[in-house]
């Protein structure tokens, strides 16, 4: 079923594709240019961007893979719109020269930050402390379409253009199998022996599919972008040493070259999730839009880590999160004086695991689910405006008000609370907490002590 506010786009194209193409035996006497043994599938749902990657996977599925009626199988493209700012017409036209009947292109943008954007940050989610799971998040969008189509026009297949060295293969085929098990998979990356640029390139000109002149050198490092964040990684960037070039970055200036007056913005929360800034209410997509905006003017969330990918490497990735690095700083901020500290701290404690959980790729596993109803659970009094100060890279909680405030002035004064804190009970409650102290002191003597002092 087509999710709410998505633009399906086939192409219905006239004749016969096996008439224009090569016979099975002029097919076998042909060099080959892979290794993979063909197999019969029928249909195959690719996630497709119309670059020159997933271009080249196009044409090797149609020439590797067979169906009943005909030598090649038959290929679906999938484009998802999650906001990475690129044109995606030139993918449709690409994908209607490649003679692809169905073309899938489909504005997600909303359903990304709402279900799942959102969701995540509720929980606070930073991976290893600091990353913000750009990429992770939006992987299983893309598999759950993927698989919806699949099912919509009887694919027995599905295909990602991820390498076999990366996070992102597991995460797609994570949330394939989740969602349909006996789903074939194709993983090119895997299977394929074009295994540097020049063969890529040296493949798609034997088989007459355009290569952009910026496409023929090595590029100096990879993106993957979405409405979240951008990401930077290999080539230039994989000496962790050297710092990253300032003419890199897209969505942010540096923090040098931002305003030298600070941009104050008011954001307001319902159940956790922002839902205004300055007094204007937004839709989910278009209010991360104005926060990336807002970041980007102010230098505001770059960051350069080095991960601990799923599949057991290091890998150095350099990112820009602009709208989400303001985002959490507030969500903290509204939290700190509505949740109480029992939830807060229960909040801290998982934290980890659910990100970890959504950066190795199982948000559609139980357990994922499980500590998302949870989260949930502690959002219901999460309300109120939270006031933040934009300076060149930082962003600085400035105040914080909410009818569900469990902040007492009153009782928190340093002044005269008129009996609202009866600061003798204190001391009964510091000899409690102090029992088992004094007793393994009393108790273990001066070799104790000793250790201690």
């Amino acid at each position: 079923m087509l999710a709410q506010g998505v633009t399906t786009q086939k192409a219905a194209l006239g004749g016969s594709r096996v008439a224009c193409r090569p016979t099975r035996a002029a097919r076998a006497a042909a060099p080959r240019t892979v290794s993979v043994q063909a197999s019969k599938v029928k249909k195959v749902v690719l996630a497709y961007s119309g670059g020159l990657d997933t271009s080249v996977i196009l044409k090797w599925l149609q020439d590797t893979y067979e169906c009943e009626d005909t030598y090649e199988c038959e290929v679906v493209t999938f484009t998802a719109d999650l906001g990475q700012g690129e044109e995606l017409e030139p993918a449709r036209k690409k994908a209607e020269a490649a003679g692809v009947k169905e073309i899938y292109i489909d504005d997600l943008r909303e359903e990304f930050v709402r279900d799942f954007v959102f969701p995540m940050f509720r929980a606070n989610s930073t991976y290893e402390g600091v990353y913000l799971l750009g990429t992770s998040i939006a992987r299983p969008l893309i598999a759950k379409r993927q698989i919806e189509i699949a099912m919509e026009v009887g694919a027995d297949a599905v295909s990602h253009g991820a390498t076999g060295k990366g996070n992102d293969q597991v995460r797609f085929e994570l949330g394939y199998y989740g969602l349909k098990p006996d789903i074939k998979v194709i993983a090119p990356w895997r299977e394929w022996d074009l295994n540097s640029r020049t063969r890529l390139i040296e493949y798609a000109e034997t088989h007459g599919l355009a290569v952009p002149a910026g496409k023929r050198n090595e590029p100096p490092y990879s993106m993957d972008a979405n409405l979240l964040h951008i990401s930077y990684e290999g080539n230039a960037l994989e000496d962790p040493w050297v710092e990253a070039s300032e003419d890199m970055f897209t969505r942010s200036v540096s923090p040098e070259q931002a305003p030298d007056t600070p941009t104050y913005i008011e954001i307001e929360f319902e159940k956790g999730d922002p839902v205004a800034i300055n007094g204007t209410r937004m839709s989910p997509a278009t209010l991360l839009t104005e926060l990336n905006r807002l970041g980007g003017e102010n230098g505001i969330g770059r960051v350069d880590i080095v991960e601990s990918r799923f599949v057991g490497m290091k890998s150095r990735g350099v990112y820009e999160t602009p709208g989400g690095t303001i985002l959490l700083a507030a969500r903290r901020a509204v939290e700190s004086i509505c949740l109480d500290r029992g939830e807060a701290h229960l909040k801290d404690d998982i934290m980890p695991r659910y990100a970890e959980l959504v950066y190795n790729g199982f948000w559609f596993s139980p357990e994922r689910l499980a500590l998302q109803e949870l989260v949930d659970k502690t959002q219901q009094f999460v309300e109120g405006t939270v006031r933040v100060k934009l300076y060149k890279g930082n962003v600085i909680v400035c105040g914080r008000k909410s009818q569900y405030s469990l902040y007492d002035s009153k009782i928190s004064s340093f002044e005269d609370d008129e009996g609202a804190y009866d600061q003798k009970d204190a001391a009964g409650f510091i000899k409690l907490q102090a029992l088992r102290l004094r007793t393994l002191a009393r108790n273990r003597g001066d070799a104790w002590r000793k250790e201690l002092l």
